[in-house]
Parts: C-alpha cells; structure tokens; sequence
C-alpha cells in the first residue's frame, strides 16, 4: 500500500527562524496557546513554555479564569488571557469573543492541550477552526472535537494553515479506521488523509511522521522516555512558536519534531528513559538549539 501515492522524502532540515541583530519581541512570533480546564492546568503550562523556549518573542496562555493563578505563576515570561468559564471549570462559547479580539495581533496559535470536553468547547473550536485567518496547530481535545465534526476538516486551497497533531488513537478517531491497520502502514494513511483535507499531518510515535500530502520527513530523534503525559503539549507549543515565527507550516512541524526529540535525548541522558518527565523537556529545548548554532 505504502508505494500507492507519490510523495518526496525529506531528508535535511529545514533552516531555523531569521532573527535579525536587531530584532525586538514583537518582531519575533506572537503566539497564543488556548488551552487548560481545572484539572489540567498543566497542560497549558508546558505547552506555554515551549513556546517561549522555541523562539516567540510573546507567548499568551488564554486559560479558564479559574486556572489563570496557577497557570501565571508557573512561568513569569508568558502572558496570561483569562476567559469565560462553565460551572465544571472548562472554556465556554463566551470565550469565542476575547479570543476572537485577540487573535487579530497574534502570527500562530494552538489549540487543544487540557480543554476538556463539552457543547461549549465543541463550538468554540469549530468556529476557531473553520473561522480564523491565524495559522493553527490542533492537538488532544481539538483533535477530538474534529473526530466528532469531521466535516470540518477538509480545507481549501488559501485557507490559513491547519497542523494536525495526532498520536495513534486520535489518529484512529478521525480516521474511523482501526489502530492496527494504521501501524501497519503509517505513512500511506498520513500522507492520504494530509492531501485529501488539505493539512499538515504530524503523526506522533517512533519515527513521527510529518507530511503535507505532498512531501514527507521521517523524525529520527527521541525515545521511547517521551511516552509520557503532558510530552504532547510540550510538541504542540513548540510548533506553535516556530509557525508564529514565520517558517512554513511543513518546516514547523518537521523542525519542532526534531527539537523536541533531541530535547528528550539530552534529558533521558541526565535522567533516564523512565525517569524522563514532560517538564524535563522544557530545560532542554534550549539546548536542543545548540546543535543549530555556527
């Protein structure tokens, strides 16, 4: 099946973010990360930070006003978006609106990371989706509002990009095909279902796949000490902040991959495979950029 749709195998890198000598903050990715519910404050909080550690010049956590104290004090650098809240803690439609307000001064944002799941979050991700002019990564809750709204997902030629970033399951879920079959032959899945929507699909697991339906790239980096919570938000967050910077939606995803692996292989290096935890990964993304520097 694998050799049914053509396709360019990425082998290099792409090149990282331009920033000029004399480059200010604004100039350097504004992102937004809308994520978080009571109980998954974390989430929100890795994916924050690895938005700043990829590069952003300004990174806003837009969280549930319940969680925003929690949220803030995790990291000084980023700033915090309060929003509307339901009676069990999670986003409401009534955060469309700041959301929306805001939206009109940032380069990039994600979606998806602790939202939880609800009629109001259904909505707010589906007008967010099919709605704004702001490229997008979609992650663990978005991906499941698409799985239950799959007539969302198809994009057309010169809408704003979408990057999709599925493990298995979720995979499995907006496909409605069975796991299995998908492990047998990843590649032919993803890169089918990236050219008939029209995203960028990045396929977590050893040897995460990203393709645009066109191309594909292998990541070759990590380890088996990311199977972990919360590695995911991390990813997302990071991609996040390179498609914020300018760099090709294709180009975030495969280069984030990479960061993000090599990140969890210096951390395993200090910390063990088992005893990798997803903040870990956080200390070591800057690092990770080392190898990029002349």
């Amino acid at each position: 099946m694998s050799g049914t749709l053509s396709v360019s195998i990425v082998t290099s890198l792409p090149p990282v973010p331009v920033r000029t000598d004399d480059a200010h903050k604004g100039e350097c990715g504004r992102v937004l990360i809308v994520a978080g519910s009571r109980g998954m404050s974390g989430a929100a909080c890795l994916a924050a930070k690895a938005a700043l550690r990829g590069g952003a010049g300004l990174v806003t956590a837009a969280v549930p006003m319940g969680i925003v104290p929690i949220v803030a004090i995790y990291e000084p650098s980023y700033l915090t978006l309060p929003l509307p809240e339901d009676r069990h803690g999670r986003m409401s439609a009534g955060a469309l609106i700041p959301l929306n307000k805001v939206l009109q001064s940032q380069t990039a944002f994600a979606i998806g990371p602790g939202l939880g799941q609800s009629a109001g979050i259904l909505d707010l991700i589906t007008e967010l989706y099919t709605s704004s002019p702001v490229p997008l990564v979609v992650d663990a809750d978005g991906l499941n509002t698409l799985a239950k709204r799959p007539y969302l997902l198809t994009r057309s030629a010169g809408d704003a990009p979408r990057i999709l970033t599925p493990h298995l399951g979720e995979f499995a879920r907006l496909t409605g095909l069975d796991v299995a079959a998908i492990a047998k032959d990843r590649q032919h899945y993803s890169v089918e279902f990236a050219r008939k929507h029209g995203v960028i699909l990045l396929l977590k697991g050893k040897g995460t796949i990203i393709t645009d339906g066109r191309r594909v790239a292998i990541n070759a980096t990590g380890n088996r000490g990311l199977a972990t919570g919360g590695t995911g938000d991390v990813l997302t967050g990071l991609i996040a902040s390179l498609l914020g910077q300018g760099i090709s939606p294709f180009d975030a995803a495969q280069l984030g991959a990479h960061i993000h692996g090599v990140a969890g292989d210096l951390a395993a290096k200090e910390f063990s495979e088992f005893g990798l935890i997803a903040s870990d990964l956080l200390h070591y993304i800057g690092r990770a950029w080392c190898e990029f520097q002349t």
